[in-house]
């Protein structure tokens, strides 16, 4: 059972400039709430409270400002700052001492996965014994994604990175599940000729090893990424739409812990508090009537 996972909230976010000169992408909002809400419920869905988010140097304040030690959420929150960023693997080898003997969940910080069956998805991914197992998902552009190639036990056979031609369409999301191997493996990389750590080379150790399984999010589900200024909107405006023509909130992490039971209605009253007048602490209203 994966009982921990971690929130990659660093780099530099340089196709969103010159808003990510003011601030962190992931503090940046899809609309009503911070992105670093919606990777958050992900990992809060799963069952997963104890957490750590990795930040890039500077901005470590700004982040326990908003998310402060996660009680408020019925979580654990733990931070690191970040010099600079190395790649994704690199997240597993600062994370060593908060990882320990467990297994992990790791998720970009910048990466909106939603669905009717995702909570469903996400119980049977914390539940990995060994090995790998990554969500993913059908793209219409495979070539604009690392891909994976799955047999019909959804065995993964072959990753490719932004292939022109390919006969799959599965890419591979920002969320994946790993067995404590993760450390050792993640420290026997080498930089790629962009001088850091690739993710790709560390699922294919797994996948040498025949231990890379792949969990789809399934026709319906959405993935989304928050790369570019485009896409950014594009997640924010879906989220208004579901948000505003079903009557539900996204990503509202006291409503999740609340339902979990990890937090009581005084929790809820308390969080209403700090966020103040707005539209979010009515909705929280709502939960305590």
């Amino acid at each position: 059972m994966i009982r921990k996972g971690i929130i990659l909230a660093g780099g530099y976010g340089t196709r969103m400039s010159p808003l990510t000169k003011a601030t962190n992408k992931q503090l940046l909002p899809i609309y009503d709430k911070p992105l670093i809400y919606y990777p958050l419920s992900v990992l809060m869905l799963a069952g997963i409270k104890n957490i750590l988010i990795i930040v890039n140097k500077g901005q470590l304040l700004q982040f326990k400002n908003l998310l402060q030690d996660g009680a408020r959420f019925g979580v654990k929150i733990n931070y690191i700052e970040q010099n600079k960023p190395k790649g994704l693997p690199d997240a597993f080898i600062l994370g060593e001492k908060f990882i320990g003997r467990d297994k992990i969940a790791l998720i970009l910080g910048d990466n909106f996965f939603y669905g009717q069956s995702l909570t469903k998805k996400l119980k049977s991914c914390v539940n990995l014994n060994s090995g790998c197992k990554i969500l993913v998902h059908p793209v219409s552009k495979p070539e604009l994604f690392g891909i994976a190639y799955a047999n019909k036990k959804n065995k993964i056979i072959s990753i490719k990175e932004k292939p022109k031609k390919s006969k799959s369409n599965l890419a591979i999301t920002g969320l994946y599940f790993f067995d404590n191997n993760v450390i050792n493996y993640s420290k026997s990389l080498k930089p790629s000729k962009r001088n850091e750590l690739e993710i790709v080379d560390l699922l294919k150790i797994y996948k040498k090893k025949n231990k890379l399984n792949a969990e789809h999010l399934g026709r319906g589900g959405a993935w989304l990424d928050t790369g570019s200024i485009d896409d950014y909107y594009n997640t924010s405006n879906f989220v208004s739409t579901l948000e505003n023509r079903q009557g539900f909130k996204i990503a509202c992490l006291e409503e999740i812990a609340f339902k979990n039971n990890w937090i009581n209605k005084n929790n809820i009253k308390k969080a209403i508090s700090f966020y103040g007048n707005c539209i979010y602490s009515d909705y929280l209203k709502k939960l305590v009537k």
